[in-house]
């Protein structure tokens, strides 16, 4: 599997240039939380897929993330789309860099995991962290989404093993509720596939992609969301 955190930090544009290939998540999120006028803080924003889709109708919007060069991807969007409601800013989870009560939405894509996979040490403090720091900033009656993957190559759920300890928590410790839904990637032919797979998901995936023929490349993701 390649070093994703190498990928965010060298080679932004093509892991953007990959979730392009994804639909658009904005319904999804507004079927939980009508997104106009309201102040969003979008965690693990990276090259903007939520961003780009929720600054045009909120209020204000502040994207985190640990890679400036994702943010820099991110930003250079929100200038072509002519928005000026829009902040970035480095930044850990853990301590979000905003006061309390300061938020509507948080959302968090495909983010999260990276500080509470079961192969981190104190993968479960770091969970705690987390949500404490989000209920800090989200105001009464605001709403947290969190998105995760529940399997790629996959049609219908199949999470990782090192992630399946932090979706219980996230259900059972701290009361989220969960849906799945289909996510999958639609490449413009199988050499695209091929090297968008190979480049982020690796050998295994991507040899399937191949010997399979798989131009859409089925993804399931996860859904949790937690009202304040």
């Amino acid at each position: 599997m390649p070093d994703h955190t190498q990928v965010y930090k060298s080679q932004a544009e093509q892991y953007d240039l990959l979730i392009s290939r994804q639909p658009t998540l904005l319904h999804v999120i507004e079927e939980i939380k009508p997104v106009k006028g309201l102040d969003i803080i979008d965690l693990g924003a990276g090259t903007g897929r939520l961003t780009a889709v929720l600054a045009p109708h909120a209020k204000s919007i502040l994207a985190l993330d640990t890679s400036v060069e994702m943010l820099e991807v991110n930003a250079k969007k929100l200038k072509e789309a002519g928005l000026s409601n829009w902040k970035t800013q480095v930044a850990d989870h853990r301590e979000i860099p905003t006061k309390e009560h300061s938020a509507d939405l948080i959302v968090a894509g495909w983010t999260v995991c990276y500080v509470a996979s079961s192969n981190q040490p104190n993968n479960e403090q770091n969970i705690e962290k987390v949500i404490q720091e989000m209920k800090r900033v989200v105001r009464p009656g605001g709403t947290i989404i969190i998105f995760e993957t529940m399997g790629t190559g996959y049609e219908t759920p199949h999470p990782p093993d090192f992630l399946k300890h932090y979706y219980s928590l996230l259900e059972n410790r701290y009361g989220f509720t969960h849906k799945w839904i289909r996510l999958d990637y639609q490449f413009k032919d199988l050499q695209e596939a091929e090297n968008l797979t190979r480049f982020f998901f690796g050998d295994e995936l991507a040899d399937k992609v191949v010997k399979e023929n798989l131009v859409t490349l089925p993804e399931c993701a996860g859904i949790w969301w937690l009202t304040n």
